[in-house]
């Protein structure tokens, strides 16, 4: 397994982790997604330790907590093998202070998410979205004590865009407080909006990508086909909802281009779109899901080779999309591409 700094920080983590969704699974959203229980995550938690994986990923809104117990049991008696990363800012309830930011909701945060993971502290801990109405400087002082405290060790966001993520950075850097150091973010072949402005923000700022799901959603399993309806159990049938949106004829694009490098390389497709994410700047690991031993075991042959640059190239040129303004002179005119050489694709 490969490790690779987070960030701009001194932490090293694999290259590819293990997202703990299905974990206690239930609700319309994360039951469709699957069940594990305590026993089957141990198994996968044993597999992941076997190949190096040493980063689990959670948060306290999976399930309502549920993933984040599972999880806990499952590491039980070796925690100090183990990397957790888990969120907060979504509700957790419907009272006035179940959602978002503040001090007090994020203290509580913290203090529920040990007792769920039986823990005494949090590795990774990133606040799930942006909150507008808590003051940046005071979710960054909370952040501060926790850090202090010894009841996290490092901050990330999710689901920032690129002006809340700097406004935060200035803000840390100006009081002494802890910068963020990830940010975790829907990338894939069939969403690389994230190159627009957040991986150049990481680029210069050291801000590692932790990949959340990389297969677009299910779409690049290898089960769904040009011509073809959805497979029998895909979760697109109770889910396609909640994820972000691809056009048809886009993803079929893509696929087309998967299958012909799977076939080249001998690997799966799922196994060359997790390659292709491995190859991309600031990306320090990619969080696959797996809902079984099979596909825990196909996710893991993604690492110890790597895609020709014949391959990322015809990857890059079947998956691009033109670019929103104000980006998109920067990729298609000399002029403004000479000030402003792409980072990828």
């Amino acid at each position: 397994m490969e490790y690779r700094t987070l960030g701009r920080s001194g932490l090293k983590v694999p290259v590819l982790s293990f997202g703990t969704g299905t974990f206690g699974g239930s609700g319309p959203l994360f039951g469709a997604w699957g069940n594990t229980g305590v026993k089957e995550a141990c198994r996968l938690v044993d597999i992941c330790l076997e190949a190096g994986v040493n980063l689990f990923d959670t948060a306290d809104v999976y399930s309502g907590g549920a993933s984040e117990e599972v999880l806990g049991a499952a590491v039980k008696g070796r925690r100090d093998r183990v990397l957790i990363s888990t969120k907060a800012g979504l509700p957790m309830g419907d009272g006035p202070n179940d959602a978002g930011s503040s001090r007090l909701r994020l203290i509580r945060s913290v203090e529920d998410a040990l007792k769920r993971l039986g823990t005494d502290h949090i590795d990774i801990f990133q606040l799930h979205a942006f909150d507008a109405f808590t003051p940046v400087e005071e979710v960054l002082a909370t952040l501060d004590t926790l850090v202090r405290d010894g009841k996290i060790r490092y901050a990330g966001v999710s689901n920032f865009s690129g002006w809340q993520i700097m406004k935060s950075l200035a803000v840390a850097e100006k009081n002494g407080w802890p910068r963020y150091v990830a940010n975790q973010v829907y990338y894939s072949l069939v969403g690389r909006d994230y190159e627009w402005d957040l991986m150049p923000l990481g680029a210069d700022q050291g801000i590692g990508a932790l990949v959340w799901s990389p297969l677009g959603w299910g779409r690049l399993t290898g089960k769904i086909r040009r011509g073809a309806s959805l497979p029998e159990g895909s979760r697109l049938h109770e889910t396609a909802g909640f994820g972000p949106p691809v056009d048809d004829d886009h993803l079929f694009k893509v696929v087309d281009v998967l299958e012909e490098v799977s076939r080249e390389t001998g690997k799966t497709v799922p196994q060359v779109a997790l390659n292709w994410l491995l190859q991309r700047p600031t990306v320090s690991s990619v969080i696959m899901g797996a809902r079984n031993e099979d596909q825990l075991r196909q996710n893991l042959g993604a690492v110890g080779w790597s895609l020709s640059g014949e391959q990322i190239g015809r990857l890059d040129a079947a998956s691009a999309v033109t670019a929103p303004y104000p980006h998109f002179p920067y990729r298609r005119q000399e002029g403004f591409a000479l000030l402003n050489p792409p980072l990828a694709g």
